[in-house]
């Protein structure tokens, strides 16, 4: 067993903890197991609590400019109250319910660009120390699938995704943040927007899904912002045509003859979104959303790697430029010591 840091604050000869997460990526609304290894120091410790958070990178938007910063949006206690002596090696299993807001890192095994993680804090003689970062996997729940393949059968490209902090009026969200998926017109549509911009806000009974187009101007009127949300249950995915329900939806977004509030029914969609490829200028409207406007993505690598997603899946090295930057964040921060919390 390595341990990944020795915890700084609690000086030389303290405790060394290292989290290993149950393989595989975890659904919205299911289970993050694992366990939390500890090895003893150079003496008898208490530990105090053992305190898994999970944190993401966001963006935010201000007066002043652009921000980017770890927000902790979950935290669970998993032990604590116990002696660790010296040199003991001890392993403490964990399992806590991932949100249902969960934000999606992967789609079709590749990597999205999102900087999600479990960070693992150790309590000891009343010094706190996080001492472990460890990157976690999210993948699509089915509704949430299902429409991005919609989107890939009827031509939508990927270009890239964020995590805006912020909240958007009129939905039932939850965390501090949401998540922006970001597409590439089809070309039936490409002289009418510029991207369309899809947000999942999950919950146990099913999805609200919020669209919003960057819609080009014409002679006499300029560009501007549409926006719309339709409702979806978790159930009946295998059962109706998503293909059909999305264009619908997209037909309804570009045309203005949708309103925010509307609801949608529950469909099925086969198919590869990334396959339809498509490239394009990392861009943002402005957005009907609390407070904040959208910014640029998450730094000019992740950026540039996820607009080339789509061929990525193809070829394999641009979305192994992804992966490496979200793999570097990890390892720059253990090293580091971690970043403060925003929000």
């Amino acid at each position: 067993m390595v341990f990944k840091r020795l915890l700084g604050s609690l000086g030389v000869g303290g405790p060394s903890v290292d989290t290993v997460l149950d393989p595989g990526a975890v659904a919205p609304g299911g289970v993050v197991a694992g366990q939390v290894h500890l090895q003893g120091g150079n003496a008898d410790f208490t530990v105090e609590h053992v305190t898994l958070e999970l944190v993401a990178r966001v963006e935010a938007e201000y007066d002043e400019g652009e921000a980017e910063g770890m927000v902790a949006f979950d935290r669970h206690v998993v032990a604590g109250g116990f002696r660790l002596a010296e040199g003991e090696r001890r392993s403490v299993p964990f399992s806590f319910a991932l949100p249902w807001e969960a934000p999606i890192t992967e789609l079709y095994g590749q990597g999205l660009g999102i900087v999600l993680g479990v960070r693992t804090e150790l309590g000891v003689a009343g010094a706190k120390d996080k001492g472990d970062l460890d990157p976690l996997a999210v993948r699509p729940l089915p509704a949430q699938e299902a429409i991005l393949e919609a989107f890939g059968q009827l031509g939508f490209g990927f270009k890239s995704a964020d995590l805006e902090l912020g909240r958007i009026g009129g939905t039932g969200q939850q965390l501090p943040f949401y998540q922006e998926i970001e597409l590439s017109p089809a070309p039936q549509y490409a002289h009418q927007v510029n991207e369309i911009e899809v947000t999942f806000l999950a919950g146990p009974a099913g999805l609200e899904v919020v669209l919003e187009a960057d819609k080009r101007g014409g002679f006499h009127s300029e560009g501007h912002d549409a926006l719309t949300r339709f409702t979806v249950g978790h159930r009946g995915v295998e059962q109706t045509d998503w293909k059909a329900e999305v264009e619908g939806w997209v037909r309804q977004l570009v045309e203005h003859r949708g309103s925010y509030g509307s609801h949608g029914s529950y469909g099925q969609a086969g198919g590869a979104l990334f396959a339809q490829g498509g490239h394009g200028d990392h861009h943002h409207g402005g957005h009907h959303r609390d407070g904040h406007r959208s910014g640029p993505g998450m730094g000019a690598a992740v950026a540039a790697g996820a607009a080339g997603l789509a061929v990525g899946v193809v070829g394999g090295m641009v979305a192994a430029e992804v992966v490496d930057e979200v793999g570097d964040f990890f390892e720059g921060d253990e090293e580091g010591g971690g970043e403060g919390d925003e929000g």
